[in-house]
């Protein structure tokens, strides 16, 4: 699933870790989350999205949701 973190995160100068240290999570996660090997959990999902001040669909892209 592709995401907008990675550039969410270097618009506010934030480290992986640092996020992961904000939204309850680890580095790795991040980095695979922002890679595409994971899909992050909907409460992952919803405390990333929340700590950008935006929705989660302003940060996920859903148009693969449907494609199994």
């Amino acid at each position: 699933m592709k995401t907008r973190i990675k550039e969410l995160r270097k618009e506010r100068k934030l480290s992986q870790e640092e996020l992961a240290l904000e939204v309850g999570t680890t580095r790795q996660t991040i980095t695979s989350i922002e890679v595409g090997k994971y899909t992050a959990s909907l409460v992952l999902a919803y405390k990333i999205a929340h700590y950008f001040g935006l929705t989660i669909e302003e940060v996920f892209d859903f148009s693969d949701a449907n494609k199994i």
